[in-house]
C-alpha cells in the first residue's frame, strides 16, 4: 500500500484480527450489492469505509424525498436520480481510488448470472423475496457466498449462506419456495425508523467482511447459516442454526 492508504487504514492494520494482510484481502476483493436502498446504503459506506476495491451496485430505483430519512448516502440533490448511479458517485466522493460499477436495473434470474460474475461475496438488501430467491440461487450456481440482510420494522436478520459447500444451507433452505413471489409488505405500509435500517445495513457490512477475511484474519469466520436476529426494540440478539435442506430446489441433492 503507499503511505497514503496506509495512514487511511492505519486503524484496521492494527488490530490483530484484521492486521496489514487482512487489509490487502479487502483491498482486492469484488462486493456486489444488491438493492441500493435502506440496507445497502449504510452497507456501501462501511463497505467503502474499509477498502473494498471493487464494488458492484445494483439497482432499478430512483431517489425519492421520502428515501432521505433512512438512506443516508443521498440529499435532496439526488431526488429523481438513480440510486445506483447516486450512490457510485457518493463513492467516487468518499473514495476515488475504488473502482464502482453501478447498474442500473432490476436482478432478475435472467440476468442474475452475469451481474454477479467476479465477485467474492454479494450482499443482497433488497426488498422482495422473488429477487432474494433469483440472487440465492444464482450465487449457488456460480459457488459466490451470500450476506443476506433483511429488515422489518423492528427485527432484523442477517446471515452468510454457502449453499455451494457440502452441508451448508443456502438462503432457499431458510425461506422454501413459498415466497417466490414479490408478495413482501414495504416500508410504505408498515412503517421504518432510519436507525434500525443503519444497524441492519452495518451488520451486514461486517458479516460480508467476515467472508472476505477467511483464511487470513481470525475475524474470517463467516459462521456459515447462523442467522442473526436483531431486536430494534429490546434490544437484543439471538442467534439461530439454519439446517441445509436435502429437497432444496436450490442447493439440494437432487440438483
Amino acid at each position: 500500500m503507499t503511505p497514503d492508504r496506509l495512514d487511511r487504514f492505519a486503524r484496521h492494520i492494527v488490530l490483530p484480527e484484521v492486521g496489514a494482510v487482512g487489509q490487502a484481502r479487502l483491498a482486492a476483493s469484488h462486493v456486489v450489492l444488491v438493492g441500493m436502498g435502506g440496507i445497502g446504503s449504510p452497507a456501501l459506506q462501511y463497505l467503502a469505509g474499509a477498502g473494498i476495491g471493487h464494488l458492484t451496485l445494483i439497482d432499478d430505483d430512483v431517489v425519492e424525498a421520502s428515501n432521505l430519512q433512512r438512506q443516508t448516502i443521498y440529499t435532496e440533490a439526488d431526488i429523481g436520480q438513480p440510486k445506483a448511479a447516486a450512490a457510485a458517485a457518493w463513492a467516487a466522493r468518499f473514495d476515488p481510488v475504488l473502482t464502482v460499477t453501478p447498474h442500473v436495473i432490476r436482478i432478475t434470474r435472467d440476468n442474475a448470472d452475469s451481474l454477479i460474475t467476479g465477485a467474492d461475496v454479494v450482499l443482497d438488501g433488497c426488498d422482495n423475496f422473488a429477487t432474494r430467491l433469483a440472487v440465492s440461487d444464482a450465487c449457488v450456481a456460480a459457488g459466490i457466498p451470500l450476506t443476506s440482510a433483511a429488515l422489518g420494522r423492528f427485527q432484523g436478520q442477517v446471515a452468510n449462506f454457502a449453499g455451494h459447500r457440502t452441508d451448508h444451507a443456502c438462503y432457499r433452505c431458510f425461506v422454501g419456495d413459498a415466497f417466490d413471489a414479490e408478495d413482501c409488505d414495504s416500508c410504505a405500509d408498515m412503517g421504518v425508523l432510519g436507525a434500525m435500517v443503519g444497524m441492519v445495513g452495518a451488520f451486514g457490512a461486517m458479516a460480508a467482511m467476515r467472508v472476505l477475511l477467511e483464511g487470513v484474519s481470525t475475524l474470517g469466520d463467516p459462521q456459515w447459516g447462523q442467522l442473526h436476529v436483531l431486536d430494534g426494540l429490546k434490544p437484543g440478539l439471538r442467534t439461530m442454526r439454519i439446517a441445509k435442506d436435502a429437497e432444496c430446489g436450490g442447493c439440494g441433492e437432487a440438483l
